[in-house]
């Protein structure tokens, strides 16, 4: 079970899990498309990513119309991963325009990428969406970040029967390392999940990259949804 001579596309390929993703991808032996909003990050992923044909698209996947124009000019492909996304947590009392962040930033996007990914992927091709382990396990000041990784969930498992043969599978991570002033800003967060989880430490990308190719290199499983958390889910 390999990607050898697949075609690969992910939304958000120029850094963290994406990119990660796209990089052992590539040593599968697939060929590479990445897309994202940052041209100079997409230029320096390409150079990261080990494949013969790495293409880059610039994409803000919150618009619709980009997001169809983008799969026409890419074409015909086999896997699609979508982790690119953007919100804002808070309590409920949050400004109504920031509480809506994590659906027009994280599930709207993966929506309109299942939508018009469908005419160009192959029939035993695959689509993995991303959500998180707080659907599951919610904590505070976040009501609705955690209502739209259900509502990911969801629609991973409605689009799995609606859109068969092709499989559709969510990835759920817990917390992330982050390196450099991101993972800074972070640090208390890092902490204070290693004493919520079973494993007592957060995650790195590359075991989340590996959970996204055995849902995209597995043809028997569709429909799941898979928890790579350290056992955040479970506490």
């Amino acid at each position: 079970m390999n990607l050898q001579s697949q075609r690969v596309v992910v939304i958000g390929g120029s850094s963290g899990i994406g990119l990660a993703t796209a990089i052992e991808a590539a040593k599968q032996g697939a060929s590479i498309v990445i897309a994202g909003r940052s041209a100079d990050k997409m230029e320096q992923a390409k150079k990261l990513i080990p494949a013969e044909s790495v293409e880059a698209f610039q994409l803000n996947n919150q618009k619709e119309e980009e997001v169809q124009a983008f799969f026409e000019k890419v074409g015909a492909f086999d896997h699609l991963f979508t982790p690119g996304a953007s919100y804002t947590r808070g309590p409920i009392t949050i400004d109504t325009e920031k509480a809506k962040t994590p659906f027009e930033g994280k599930f709207w996007p993966q929506y309109f990428a299942a939508k018009h990914a469908v005419p160009h992927i192959s029939r035993d091709g695959s689509i993995v969406l991303m959500s998180g382990a707080f659907s599951q396990r919610p904590m505070g000041f976040g009501a609705t970040y955690g209502a739209a990784n259900g509502a990911i969930e969801s629609l991973g498992k409605a689009l799995a029967v609606e859109l068969a043969p092709i499989r559709v599978n969510v990835v759920s991570p817990g917390t992330i390392w982050r390196d450099g002033p991101e993972g800074e800003q972070r640090a208390q967060a890092f902490e204070e999940y290693k004493e919520v989880t079973l494993l007592r430490r957060v995650g790195y990308n590359e075991e989340i990259a590996h959970t996204v190719l055995y849902l995209m290199t597995n043809k028997f499983t569709t429909g799941s949804v898979l928890f790579p958390d350290g056992g955040y889910t479970l506490i």
